[in-house]
């Protein structure tokens, strides 16, 4: 974006972060809106919650500025926040609840985030930023990389460096990272989780406005509804393709692995029991940062999915409207035709075209063709490298989706419907969490399924050769014959 007069002048009366910036309660919106959402990394809040906190912030504030500092009630002040000239804060109602809920836009979580940076640090690094840095490019020069003969002597280059390494730690020379290093690429990791929390938030909002243009084109669309399917369709499926999409889904991808989840887990506990990293003093919620990463996301894919079904739910309604405007047109004809019936017009009145038998010679229909046999050619078997490391071969999770997809057929044999829960009860989860995202799968693409989000059910199985359990708690999923 070019940052010139004509921009800036545009952005700063109708970007609504710049609007918080330059508003006389901007400490008051900001220190609020931070502490109830953005630190806690909550989603979504009731209205009276939201008020009653709110209502004891400005009581605070009263106390100490003056009854005069704040004199309009909470409720009051939420609903101007949340008003089109502002867009702080989005209004809404979920549901299956007729009480109003609030949620952050995207543009106030940037300005908090700016705010943030105007503090003063104690320790600023830039070593961590130089190397990220320099492998970024590094990654990005590699993999775009076409020749075999220099990845391969890449490849060898790196090899070298890392049997060398091996070499030195065998000798007695481990290099360590020393306290400046680890404070550095500490405060790094701490500004990269919190961008990527707010980058859900844009997300959603990114889905939400892509439904808003949806809508409005079916409202006024004059066509036929299998071009507006057609186009729908074809949009959502290139957002889904573009690259914000595909980002998305690798990183959703590689947050639900199981594996991940336990490294992840690991990796913090040591990071921070570090004594440089203490010194930092981080967050609490910093040890259970990818379960804020999961819960963010899952929120932003049930808002996705709530998006789908009221999008099915509004074309379905529009095609009832159409069969009865042509059930009108019909009974029109019909009672015309009641009227006329005693007293038919004069001369030709309707014409109907001969019916007439499609007709195929046989010397028409194409000739078999035999299909194309493979050659294969004779060569000579090379001898492999016999140090590769074979054990990623077998640490690899492979689901049966056809067995799965078995088991749903056979037990909706018997019943009209089954829930997940019972499937997972009739035949338990053999490979975890994999299997379950399996089913999931299976419910969205191959078979009839309904999700009831107002019940949760709790699925159970055993993890490890010890007899441990692990508990997955979702919507209820139901598969109909």
């Amino acid at each position: 974006m070019s940052l010139d007069f004509t921009t800036l002048d545009i952005l700063r009366q109708n970007h609504p972060a710049w609007r918080l910036l330059r508003s006389d309660h901007a400490p008051l919106v900001a220190s609020f809106l931070h502490r109830v959402f953005v630190a806690p990394n909550v989603r979504v809040m009731a209205q009276a919650e939201l008020a009653e906190a709110l209502e004891d912030e400005l009581f605070g504030l009263r106390v100490r500025l003056g009854e005069d500092a704040f004199p309009k009630p909470a409720l009051e002040y939420l609903n101007d926040w949340a008003g089109n000239d502002k867009a702080w804060l989005r209004k809404f109602y979920v549901q299956g609840s007729d009480e109003p809920h609030f949620d952050l836009t995207p543009a106030t979580e940037k300005a908090i985030a700016w705010l943030g940076t105007l503090t003063e640090r104690a320790f600023v690094g830039t070593e961590s930023r130089l190397l990220t840095l320099f492998e970024l490019l590094k990654q990005m020069s590699e993999g775009s990389e076409t020749d075999p003969e220099a990845r391969i002597a890449e490849l060898h280059k790196r090899r070298g460096e890392i049997d060398a390494e091996i070499a030195r730690i065998l000798e007695g020379d481990i290099p360590l990272l020393d306290d400046t290093a680890l404070k550095d690429r500490f405060q790094q990791f701490m500004a990269l989780a919190r961008e990527l929390l707010t980058d859900f938030r844009e997300v959603e909002h990114n889905f939400r406005a892509l439904d808003r243009r949806v809508r409005e084109r079916i409202a006024l669309w004059g066509g036929g509804k299998g071009a507006l399917l057609e186009e729908i369709m074809g949009e959502r499926d290139a957002i889904a393709d573009s690259d914000q999409g595909r980002s998305f889904r690798a990183f959703w991808d590689f947050l639900m692995s199981s594996r991940r989840q336990e490294e992840l887990t690991e990796l913090l506990d040591r990071v921070l029991s570090l004594p440089p990293v203490a010194e930092l003093r981080p967050d609490a919620r910093t040890r259970r940062i990818h379960y804020d990463w999961l819960e963010a996301g899952e929120h932003t894919q049930r808002t996705v999915a709530q998006l789908s079904q009221q999008l099915r739910r509004f074309l379905d309604d529009k095609a009832w409207l159409e069969n009865r405007r042509i059930m009108d047109i019909l009974r029109n004809i019909e009672a015309k035709a009641l009227e006329l019936r005693d007293s038919p017009p004069a001369g030709e009145m309707m014409t109907v075209a001969d019916a007439a038998a499609t007709i195929e010679l046989p010397m028409e229909r194409p000739l078999y063709v035999p299909p194309i046999k493979p050659r294969i050619a004779d060569l000579g078997l090379e001898t492999g490298d016999a140090e590769v490391d074979a054990a990623a071969l077998f640490s690899q999770v492979v689901v049966d989706k056809t067995a799965l997809s078995r088991h749903i057929r056979h037990a909706l044999q018997e019943r009209s419907q089954i829930t997940l829960r019972e499937l997972c009860e009739k035949r338990p989860l053999k490979q975890g969490l994999a299997e379950l995202v399996a089913y999931l799968q299976l419910a969205g693409e191959t078979f009839k399924s309904v999700v009831d989000e107002e019940v949760t059910e709790i699925i159970v199985w055993h993890y490890g050769d010890d007899g441990r359990m692990k508990q997955a708690r979702l919507p209820r999923v139901i598969f109909v014959r």
